[in-house]
């Protein structure tokens, strides 16, 4: 890979084992396709209640998959808790399921990852959650898990990914005091993901939104991250360029069709390749993201929209950070800028994606830390271990922390 648009490529390693990937209007109809061509016979689809409610979008789904259709589990919640993962287990067992479709975002994905992982555990779901709440983790089982196919309706991009988050409630009776973690691991990459333009078009404009900035975030990250290769440099890079198109027309309420194509490609290419079994791409703008919404109340696509140009500055005073190859994707290059020109005119176009989308330019504006709470936050966002992966000599103090959610207040 190469720093900025110029420069020798430097060795790299790029071991990838993604999804079988189907896009297209109508896709969904291929469900019972892909689950026969992966020798699936009944596959309980995983959703929310609001995604398990509407004929939209549940309707295609269960007749895409036809006589391997096993049921439909409509209890999953963006908290991704662990006890409704024990529910959906005690589905699959009921309906003798042999596969899962996780339809909806992150959270209805992430949920049917912990079925999978939970049904390959000779553990109880006690012992699990005490491993959660001493460890923050889960441990996936070394034996093959559940299969699953993702069919997102969102634009978060958690779609191409090995990882999973979980949290825990004391209500449960798995935990003794709220708990939040995380699980990685190449099996749980989804078996087939079906991007399917006509479902992203039922979801809630305002879902849209929020969720596109966290996705559009991560094609960002992939370009400046230390662990960037010229692989994730051209799927991510070709990403932002439909993106940067595409979202300020879903922020305008267009109804086009061709609009939701093209923002789910970009979602699509920005993620391919960023969660590997060696390496991630997220980066400073995600740790920012968990800071600002681990003990807040603050939808991560909203934290991702205050955050990102600041960050973007922060980054940009002390490295590089490819400037040039981002204001190439975001179609800001000008040969003729100087380099702080150009770093401005980065931070100006993601400014305006942000804009177009109609989400929150302040701080002050969400559910959200005060500044009195900013200390405290900028401890969180300098330990959390995405920062590892932010371009080689940026290393921001507490004060350059502290500073950016001031700018972002």
């Amino acid at each position: 890979m190469t720093d900025g648009s110029r420069g020798r490529a430097r060795p790299f390693r790029f071991a990838y084992d993604p999804a079988v990937v189907r896009f297209g209007s109508g896709g969904v109809a291929a469900l019972e396709a892909e689950l026969e061509a992966a020798g699936l016979e009944r596959a309980l689809v995983v959703c929310g209640s609001t995604v398990g409610t509407t004929p939209e979008v549940i309707d295609p789904v269960t007749a895409g998959l036809g006589d391997r259709l096993a049921g439909v589990f409509a209890e999953t919640t963006p908290e991704k808790r662990l006890e409704t993962a024990v529910r959906g287990l005690e589905r699959v067992r009921e309906e003798r399921a042999d596969a899962l479709v996780a339809v909806g975002g992150g959270s209805s994905l992430d949920v049917a990852k912990l079925v999978s992982v939970l049904g390959a555990s000779e553990r109880s779901p006690a012992v699990v959650g005490t491993e959660l709440a001493q460890m923050g983790t889960i441990t996936v089982p070394a034996g093959p898990l559940v299969p699953l196919v993702a069919v997102p309706t969102t634009l978060a991009g958690a779609d191409l990914s090995i990882a999973a988050g979980v949290t825990a409630s004391p209500t449960s009776g798995l935990v003794e005091t709220p708990t939040s973690g995380s699980l990685s691991d190449p099996k749980l990459m989804p078996a087939a993901v079906v991007y399917d333009p006509d479902l992203l078009a039922t979801t809630p404009r305002s879902v849209l939104a929020a969720s596109a900035m966290n996705g559009f975030d991560k094609g960002l990250e992939t370009l400046y991250a230390r662990t960037a290769t010229p692989v994730t440099d051209a799927t991510a890079a070709r990403g932002l360029s439909l993106l940067a198109d595409a979202l300020p027309a879903i922020g305008e309420d267009s109804s086009a069709p061709s609009v939701f194509e093209t923002a789910l490609e970009g979602i699509l290419l920005v993620q391919y390749g960023i969660s590997r079994a060696d390496a991630s791409t997220l980066s400073v703008i995600h740790a920012f993201g968990h800071g600002l919404a681990r003990t807040y109340e603050v939808q991560q696509g909203a934290a991702h929209a205050v955050a990102a140009p600041q960050v973007l500055r922060v980054l940009f005073e002390q490295v590089d950070g490819r400037r040039n190859l981002l204001a190439q994707a975001l179609g800001v290059w000008d040969a003729d800028l100087s380099d702080a020109d150009t770093a401005r005119a980065v931070v100006d176009a993601v400014a305006a994606v942000r804009d177009g989308l109609g989400l929150p330019t302040r701080l002050r504006e969400v559910d959200g830390p005060t500044p009195e709470a900013f200390p405290a936050v900028a401890e969180t966002i300098r330990d959390d271990p995405l920062l590892a992966n932010a371009p080689p000599g940026f290393e921001p103090s507490l004060e350059a922390i502290e500073s950016a959610l001031e700018a972002a207040w």
